[in-house]
């Protein structure tokens, strides 16, 4: 660490950063400054300094606050709190619910900006608007994680992590837990002794709260979505809002022309994980939708399997997502050609994205349509821009607010060829 890590500094908070960080400028220099608002006058303690480019800051005492400043909603993440024992996960606690939404839309914007090269209102036709997810209002943006992981000190007291660091931190409550949740969850000192992780989670089908301790083997849960009912794994991927998984159901099946989509096509769900997404398009195919679900990881395939079974053109199958295309592109018959020509592409990577081998992949398959499920906005971005190198334009994009208090959000996105 250099010299100025320690000072404090008055800075004015001009903008914000893609991860939730606010951009402030000390001599010229960006200071990207934590559990800040655009607009602020804060005080805050240099971190960072290593890069001559920009240095990192933690708020501790606001000089002329935001007219969006609130009581953070996680008290011990409060700025009365020192820095370093903070909890993360609630960066945006600070800030009005609303407010929360327009800088997420900024952020949105910005990301098209500069990595897809896109003036994205102007290619929508509106301002796009990040949507709340149904009773987040009503509750104020609390009690929407279905899952949360706590981590274990070496006293045995479990708790989040620190923002930006792995200090286990000791807490009363957690306030983004459902009510379930937080009545389950074993906080207290010494309260895991022996332990190194704990998550804590409430499946929607199968009633109550079930605590998962480090590697233990994995026991098949139910989660239900409208009236149709998914097998997972506890320790195993799903959407962490309640809302979540209802929300990205009826996104998808939106996003989706309809003019665009052919019954007898073959259409792909790409990172499927247990077939959420898959089920989703199958159903707007119809009874005789042939689905082909592709995923990484073996348990989730199986239970995938199991979950789309009704549809009797639905297959499930494991690998990696990048190698599948790239072996399914250079395999396909002209017959399966014209029906991948005729299919939609739904995609939900991880936050890294797609990555331009998988686009590139999927270009070169020619789908009617693509339907982009994504929770980084520059990684989709930096996608989009790599499909339109490959002839597919942007034609539609809904935002959605499935991650209160905190910097992130969901997006889907309908890709069409150009021609």
């Amino acid at each position: 660490m250099g010299e100025s890590v320690g000072t404090l500094l008055e800075l004015d908070v001009t903008g914000i950063a893609h991860g939730g960080i606010s951009v402030a400028r000390h001599e010229g220099r960006v200071v990207f400054v934590t559990d800040a608002i655009p607009g602020e006058r804060v005080v805050a303690r240099v971190t960072e300094d290593r890069k001559k480019s920009f240095w990192r800051a933690d708020t501790v005492q606001v000089l002329e606050p935001s007219e969006h400043r609130v009581d953070h909603v996680w008290p011990e993440a409060g700025l009365d709190r020192d820095p370093a024992v903070r909890p993360g996960g609630a960066e945006f606690g600070h800030i009005a619910l609303a407010h929360q939404r327009t800088l997420k839309r900024d952020v949105l914007v910005d990301s098209f900006s500069r990595f897809g090269r896109i003036d994205l209102d102007a290619v929508l036709g509106a301002p796009v608007v990040v949507e709340p997810a149904p009773g987040d209002d009503d509750a104020n943006g609390l009690g929407w994680r279905t899952r949360i992981r706590l981590h274990v000190d070496a006293d045995g007291t479990p708790g989040p992590f620190a923002a930006r660091s792995h200090t286990v931190v000791p807490v009363t409550s957690l306030p983004l837990a459902t009510a379930t949740v937080q009545g389950s969850a074993p906080l207290g000192r010494g309260s895991m002794p022996g332990a190194e992780v704990v998550d804590v989670l409430s499946p929607s089908g199968s009633g109550g709260a079930r605590l998962v301790i480090d590697a233990q083997r994995p026991t098949v849960v139910q989660e239900v979505v409208g009236d149709r009912t998914f097998a997972v794994d506890d320790d195993g991927f799903w959407q962490v809002h309640r809302q979540a998984p209802a929300v990205l159901t009826a996104a998808v099946q939106d996003l989706v022309d309809h003019d665009r989509l052919d019954p007898e096509g073959q259409h792909l769900d790409l990172y499927g994980g247990v077939g959420l997404l898959a089920a989703a398009l199958a159903d707007v195919v119809g009874p005789r939708a042939r689905v082909t679900s592709v995923e990484s990881a073996t348990r989730a395939t199986e239970h995938a399997l199991e979950n789309l079974s009704e549809w009797i053109g639905a297959r499930a199958e494991t690998g990696r997502v990048d190698r599948w295309l790239s072996r399914t592109v250079e395999s396909a018959s002209r017959p399966e050609r014209e029906r991948f020509r005729a299919g939609t592409i739904v995609l939900d990577p991880p936050r890294s994205g797609a990555g331009r081998d998988v686009v590139v992949s999927i270009a070169a398959l020619q789908p009617a349509q693509v339907v982009y499920v994504a929770c980084d906005p520059v990684a989709l971005a930096r996608d989009v821009a790599t499909f339109a190198d490959l002839g597919y334009r942007l034609e539609a994009l809904r935002a959605f607010d499935l991650f209160p208090h905190t910097h992130h959000l969901e997006a889907v996105a309908r890709l069409v060829p150009v021609a």
